[in-house]
C-alpha cells in the first residue's frame, strides 16, 4: 500500500485545516471542551453541522448523486484525521451516517427525495429507535408493536438509551410486525415524525446529574402513534435486513484519529502531575503504557487505512466494521483510563453544569472534571452498536469462515 500523499492531497489537507480554523469557534470551542459527552449544546452542534453543510462536507461518504462531496479514498482519510486531529464535535450520526444510506439503497424515489435533502442540509435531526428495556444486544427479541391498519400502521411500545432524543424531529423505528416465524422474519423499518401526537420524550437520569446541558439519552414512548404506511422503509417484515445493512455504518467508523488525541491529552495532563518529586511523564511505567497504547493505536491506523481504501472501489466496510469497532472502543476505554489516573484524586470533583458559565475556578487542572464522566461514559462503547462479544461471533463467521 502507498501510503505517500500527493501535492493535491496535501493543499486539501490544508484547505480541512483552514476550515476548521474559521467555522469551529471559540465559543464552540469552549462549550465542547467542557462537555462530559461529546455533544454541545443544540444552538452551538447545529451551526457546526451547517457549516459542514455548506461547505459540502456534511456528509464525506455520501455518493455525489445525493450531494455528497466525492471525496477520494485518500481525501476521506485526511478529512477524518484531520477533523479528530482538532478535536471537533461529532457530527450527530444518526441521520446522515445511519438512515440516509437506507434511504438511499431501500427507500423509494418520494422517500429520497423527501427525507435526503434535509437530512444533508440539518434542518432535521433524527435519533434511533432500535434498543428497548427487554430487547438490547438481543435486539431481535423487541417488542414495540406495529399493527398495519391499512393505509397507516398503529405504534405501540418504547425505546429506551435514545441519545438526542430530546433534540430529534424524527426516529427510524425497528418495531414488530409479526410474530410468526423466527423473530428476525418480523421485524419492520418505520419513519416516525417525532411530532405525531403519541410520541413521548422521557430523559433518562444518569449518574453524571442528567437532565440538564449534558443530557444525552432518552426513553421514548409510544402510544397508539399512527405512521403512514408510506414511512416504512422496504417490505414489511424485511426491517432486520435494513437494520443490519445500517449497522455496518453505524460500526464502520475510523477511531485512530480521536485516539491519539485521547492520549496526547493525557500526555500533556502528565507532564502537569507531580509524582515523586518529578513529572509523571517522566515515570518509566507511565512511558511504558503510552507506548503501548501508541502501538496498539498505530495498528488501529493501518487497517482503518486497508479496509477504508477498499471503498475506493465502491463497496461496503462489511463485515469487517465490526473488528474497527471492538478494536476501536478497546482502545477508547483504554486511553480514558490511563487519563483517570493520570488526574487522580482530581477525577473525584462533581461538576453538575459544567458548559453554564460560572465565576467558579475549576478544581484541578482545566476542564479536569470532564475526564471521570468521560471514563464512565465510554462503559457504554463496549455495548452499543452491537456488544462486542457479538461482533466476534461476527468476525469469527463472516471474515474468518469459522
Amino acid at each position: 500500500m502507498d501510503l505517500a500523499f500527493s501535492k493535491e492531497d496535501e493543499a486539501f489537507r490544508q484547505e480541512v485545516r483552514q476550515f476548521i480554523e474559521e467555522s469551529y469557534t471559540p465559543e464552540m470551542r469552549a462549550k465542547h471542551a467542557r462537555s462530559k459527552h461529546g455533544y454541545m449544546d443544540k444552538e452551538n452542534h447545529v451551526k457546526w453541522q451547517k457549516a459542514l453543510a455548506k461547505k459540502g462536507w456534511l456528509a464525506p461518504n455520501w455518493p455525489t448523486e445525493y450531494g455528497g462531496p466525492g471525496f477520494t479514498a485518500s481525501q476521506k482519510y485526511i478529512f477524518d484525521v484531520e477533523m479528530g486531529r482538532a478535536g471537533v464535535p461529532h457530527t450527530i450520526p444518526f441521520g446522515p451516517t445511519m438512515v440516509a444510506p437506507v434511504i438511499m439503497k431501500f427507500g423509494t424515489p418520494e422517500q429520497k427525495k423527501r427525507f435526503l435533502p434535509d437530512i444533508l442540509e440539518t434542518n432535521v435531526l433524527w435519533c434511533q429507535g432500535y434498543s428497548e428495556p427487554g430487547a438490547g444486544s438481543d435486539l431481535a427479541s423487541l417488542q414495540t408493536k406495529a399493527e398495519n391498519k391499512g393505509d397507516h400502521y398503529l405504534v405501540n411500545g418504547s425505546k429506551i438509551w435514545t441519545s438526542v432524543a430530546q433534540w430529534a424531529d424524527w426516529i427510524f423505528c425497528l418495531v414488530r410486525t409479526s410474530k410468526e416465524g423466527k423473530p428476525q422474519e418480523g421485524i419492520s423499518f418505520l419513519l416516525i415524525d417525532m411530532k405525531t401526537p403519541g410520541v413521548k420524550v422521557e430523559p433518562l437520569v444518569l449518574l453524571d446529574g442528567t437532565p440538564g446541558p449534558h443530557q444525552e439519552v432518552n426513553q421514548v414512548f409510544f402510544t397508539d402513534v399512527k405512521v403512514p404506511i408510506e414511512n416504512r422503509i422496504g417490505e414489511e417484515n424485511k426491517g432486520w435486513t435494513y437494520a443490519k445493512y445500517l449497522l455496518e455504518f453505524e460500526r464502520g467508523n475510523p477511531y485512530s484519529a480521536g485516539l491519539y488525541r485521547g492520549l496526547n491529552k493525557a500526555r500533556k495532563m502528565a507532564k502537569e502531575t507531580m509524582v515523586d518529586g518529578g513529572v509523571l511523564a517522566d515515570d518509566p511505567e507511565f512511558k511504558a503504557r503510552v507506548a503501548d497504547l501508541e502501538s496498539q493505536i498505530i495498528a488501529m491506523e493501518f487497517t482503518e487505512l486497508r479496509i477504508f481504501s477498499a471503498l475506493s472501489t465502491g463497496g461496503n466496510v462489511g463485515p469487517e466494521s465490526s473488528l474497527l469497532k471492538c478494536r476501536g472502543t478497546e482502545i477508547q476505554q483504554a486511553v480514558s483510563q490511563l487519563a483517570v489516573e493520570v488526574l487522580g484524586h482530581y477525577t473525584i470533583p462533581f461538576v453538575e453544569d459544567g458548559m453554564i458559565e460560572t465565576n467558579e475556578p475549576d478544581i484541578g487542572p482545566k476542564n479536569a472534571f470532564t475526564v471521570a464522566p468521560y471514563y464512565f461514559s465510554l462503559r457504554k462503547a463496549s455495548i452499543y452498536a452491537g456488544s462486542n462479544e457479538v461482533q466476534r461471533n461476527i468476525m469469527a463467521k463472516a471474515v474468518l469462515g469459522l
